[in-house]
């Protein structure tokens, strides 16, 4: 039967855990030069709308290490920018390529194509979620911390697609999660209900940053306005005002608290420049996790 990837929800605890084993065991047979060439003949199509760079080459080589090829793709470049219905493209390229991961704005595009694929589909980012990231960042949390139980995160700035993907995997596996946004920039209701979030005690929203990071193991943040939202970045940066992670906020949080940011970094926005470059950061870590859980998910969906 066929699997997509369109939300952290499609995932079930046993699924993390493998997929979270297998990206483990691939880095480090990596590391000591070990090749899988699992995905010898196997295709991957890279439908992106959005830029891109850790995700592409995180894709892109993700393939190759493991034998297979992968083929990038711009809407524009497709007879959907002539109107074609999706669902037309998705049934030829089921019958062309073994997987195909999208990046694009409205996450409905994606569903439609999973509706009418053969072939496993992967949200490699829309203006709803980012669940490849997530699955990367609580690879990197392990790593750094040991595993994920009784680990509090702390989430602060904007409750965008990346913060919805963390309420999500919270929900299945019953993170600690503390979600930090300033008022009318708050993960959206419908987001908290699909995820059962609204009805869970390991999730708390609020719009107090310092609450949100007291105590916490993990402090993570992104931009403050994403993809398509650059126009609103002034008036944001006014709103958004005291969520910057710096080291006067970092003082709520554990000594040896992991900071992450899914990058590209804003320095001296929502990041300060100290902490972005403080000697134990873990941003290469977490962006390099990205090709080897990449590799796992491929794995996964496209040998079933």
């Amino acid at each position: 039967m066929k699997k997509d990837l369109l939300c952290l929800l499609d995932l079930e605890p046993q699924d993390f855990i493998a997929l979270f084993e297998r990206a483990l065991s691939l880095k480090e047979r990596h590391k000591k030069g070990i090749f899988d060439s699992v995905l010898a003949g196997k295709t991957l199509g890279l439908i992106f709308d959005k830029k891109s760079t850790r995700t592409r080459i995180a894709f892109e080589t993700a393939m190759i290490q493991l034998g297979g090829h992968s083929i990038y793709m711009s809407t524009q470049d497709t007879q959907i920018s002539r109107n074609e219905p999706a669902k037309d493209t998705a049934r030829v390229l089921s019958r062309y390529i073994d997987c195909l991961a999208m990046r694009t704005f409205d996450h409905h595009l994606v569903e439609e194509f999973a509706q009418s694929s053969t072939i496993p589909v992967i949200n490699a980012l829309t203006d709803a979620y980012h669940p490849c990231q997530i699955l990367s960042d609580i690879m990197t949390v392990i790593e750094h911390k040991g595993g994920y139980e009784n680990v509090r995160i702390a989430w602060v700035g904007d409750g965008n697609n990346v913060a919805n993907s963390w309420v999500n995997a919270a929900s299945v596996l019953g993170l600690e999660l503390m979600v930090a946004c300033p008022d009318n920039y708050h993960i959206k209701p419908d987001i908290i209900a699909a995820s059962g979030a609204d009805t869970k005690k390991n999730i708390v929203f609020t719009n107090d940053p310092k609450e949100a990071v007291k105590g916490a193991d993990v402090v993570y943040t992104d931009v403050w306005a994403s993809m398509g939202e650059e126009d609103q970045l002034e008036g944001r940066l006014k709103t958004f005002k005291g969520f910057q992670v710096n080291e006067e906020l970092l003082k709520g949080a554990k000594d040896d608290c992991l900071v992450l940011h899914c990058l590209p970094a804003h320095r001296g926005e929502e990041i300060a420049e100290s902490v972005f470059e403080a000697e134990n950061a873990a941003f290469w870590d977490q962006a390099e996790n990205k090709r080897h859980m990449h590799k796992a998910i491929l794995e996964c969906l496209i040998l079933g």
